[in-house]
């Protein structure tokens, strides 16, 4: 995965998750690239990706922010990429011959252990 693409990412997640909120200043380019040691040109080609898709905005004079909207965009757009993994772990249960009947119990057993883990 490209560079560019790993930030578009990170600021996505950030934002589904609500580390970054509606109206935060996302870090300026200068600063993020040189925080990950990268080219400014990279940051700004996520930057432009993440206003084009309606996460951030450029606010006159102050930066780049978080949308009103962005969070439940990009919440959905995590949960539709999170269905698209799990759709490739069940296919995979499946072609190794586990019945449909067992991969339902593993995938309760799996998600009761982690969420007693994460309590």
């Amino acid at each position: 995965m490209a560079v560019y693409d790993q930030i578009v990412r990170q600021v996505k997640f950030a934002v589904a998750e609500g580390a970054l909120a509606s109206g935060d200043l996302a870090p300026s380019v200068r600063e993020l690239a040189r925080e990950l040691a990268i080219n400014p040109n990279t940051v700004a080609r996520a930057y432009r990706q993440l206003q084009d898709e309606g996460v951030l905005e450029a606010v006159r004079g102050t930066g780049l922010a978080v949308t009103p909207a962005a969070r439940k965009a990009c919440q959905q757009q995590r949960k539709t990429l999170l269905a698209e993994r799990l759709s490739l772990v069940l296919s995979e249960a499946l072609a190794a011959g586990l019945e449909p009947e067992a991969v339902r119990k593993l995938c309760e057993t799996e998600l009761s252990r982690l969420v007693r883990k994460q309590r």
